[in-house]
């Protein structure tokens, strides 16, 4: 079911479009240099085989896994005596790059600065940290995004009725067609291995038959429905109520229904200031690694990183100090409290400021014992104003003690 042509691949219409570097490549006679980054199953080895045989070169592939500088001398040996001798061009394609030692990239470095090849890497790690210098900025670099779930659906859909997939031979009823979907998770070569091995079982290929292929049980779980608002309601309060199991059960039930991580992860990082706040301040440090981490490897292995944010959310202490201070900040603004800037805290850096009083009164904290100094910070309407009042919970007790201190020093309380 690998595309033949542009027009056939699935997903990363970003880097399909027409002036794209792709349609360049695959439109012109020049050869190019370029790295594919992104999850498995979303189209990188698919793009080198459709650059090769719409342009006609000759493909070579060469696993990181395995090859050496050897390997890959002799490859490029074998491209610039091609060209040399009949003019046709090879598209190198390097998968799983990043597995080469600075030694193997370097193998690589003439033949990219010479052209002697259209040399492809393609990666799932980020290539500024695997890839040396010298190659990558001689390149190309191309990020692909996980397939959506109309995509894949398109790829199940074509592979049931095309003479190179099943020829119509079986029938996917709607509901296995969805349950495919799920357990793709945006992979496409992992939705074509469900699907041929629910049709070694059956003609008809229901939700019952997929489950028996695959070893996966159905997720009810509908992404737009009830269904969706019910479990991350039922997550975030589980983290509320510190309940790392129950909340670990809701988030595995998320990822096997194929909820996107990256909603998961954007509640976790929400919740971690909401409702932890400063009882543990390194909540929120965990919480954006693990959304970052999604970005960066993707599920299943992102997974990990969730649970372990999500553990680490569920177990810390819980303030919602912060979300009430910016809570009361933001309703009294809406309300009108505003007032006008102390002149003493007004910028005086530019001509004429002084002129105005802009400045002008204004007492260095640093200059003063404990980097503290007693004037007013807030417009005149809000001097009695308060906002944060800290909890006793976890790393927000100390917090709590020297804010009372400071804000009473301030105040002249």
């Amino acid at each position: 079911m690998r595309p033949r042509s542009l027009d056939e691949v699935m997903g990363q219409r970003h880097l399909l479009g027409p002036g794209t570097p792709l349609r360049r490549l695959v439109e012109s006679e020049a050869p190019m240099s370029l790295f594919l980054w992104g999850p498995p199953g979303t189209g990188k080895t698919t793009l080198a085989y459709v650059v090769a045989g719409v342009t006609k070169r000759r493909f070579v592939e060469i696993s990181a896994v395995s090859a050496g500088v050897k390997d890959v001398r002799a490859a490029i040996e074998n491209a610039r005596r091609e060209l040399g001798m009949s003019g046709r061009q090879t598209v190198l394609f390097v998968d799983e790059v990043h597995r080469f030692n600075k030694a193997q990239q370097d193998a690589l470095l003439p033949a990219v600065e010479n052209r002697w090849v259209t040399f492809i890497g393609a990666t799932t790690e980020n290539p500024f940290f695997s890839v040396i210098s010298p190659l990558l900025s001689r390149s190309l670099l191309l990020t692909l995004e996980s397939l959506s779930d109309d995509d894949i659906r398109g790829v199940l859909k074509r592979a049931v009725t095309d003479e190179r997939g099943l020829g119509g031979r079986a029938t996917l009823s709607d509901d296995a067609l969805e349950h495919l979907v799920r357990l793709a998770g945006g992979d496409a070569r992992r939705s074509l291995t469900y699907l041929e091995a629910a049709a070694l079982l059956a003609d008809e290929i229901t939700v019952e038959v997929v489950e028996k292929a695959v070893d996966k049980a159905a997720v009810r779980y509908d992404r737009q429905g009830d269904q969706h608002y019910d479990v991350i309601s039922a997550f975030i309060k589980s983290m509320r109520g510190s309940d790392a199991d129950a909340a670990l059960h809701y988030l595995a039930r998320m990822i096997e229904a194929g909820e996107d991580p990256r909603f998961i992860a954007r509640r976790v990082v929400i919740f971690a200031s909401e409702d932890v706040g400063l009882a543990d301040p390194t909540c929120l440090q965990t919480a954006v690694a693990a959304a970052q981490a999604v970005q960066l490897i993707g599920l299943p292995e992102a997974g990990i990183n969730l649970a372990h944010a999500v553990i680490h959310c569920a177990t810390a202490p819980k303030s919602n100090a912060v979300v009430k201070a910016i809570g009361a900040a933001q309703s009294d603004v809406r309300k009108g409290l505003i007032g006008q800037v102390p002149g003493h805290l007004r910028d005086a850096h530019y001509p004429g400021a002084a002129k105005l009083g802009h400045g002008e009164g204004y007492k260095y904290p640093h200059d003063f014992d404990h980097g503290l100094v007693r004037q007013d910070y807030a417009p005149a309407e809000l001097l009695d104003r308060r906002y944060y009042e800290p909890t006793t919970h976890g790393a927000e007790k100390p917090i709590a003690e020297r804010w009372a201190r400071i804000r009473a020093f301030l105040r002249g309380e």
